[in-house]
């Protein structure tokens, strides 16, 4: 294969480059969906946290703007 430059290459050189990066990342998509970090257990819980009265937070402290 004597083609140097994309810009020269011919038809079939732009085909096998697409048909290689097709190939490449229909096999990350595969790997990304098939890796699935799992702990064993098979249920899901959340931890609830509920809001309580509202609250003002304030600094004494004065501000000096120079």
């Amino acid at each position: 294969m004597n083609n140097f430059s994309l810009l020269t290459a011919d038809r079939t050189t732009h085909l096998k480059i697409v048909v290689v990066s097709l190939v490449c990342a229909t096999l990350v998509a595969g790997v990304g969906v098939a890796a699935r970090v799992t702990d064993g257990s098979s249920s899901l819980e959340a931890t609830v946290l509920k809001a309580g009265s509202p609250m003002t937070a304030a600094v004494s402290e004065d501000r000096t703007v120079r």
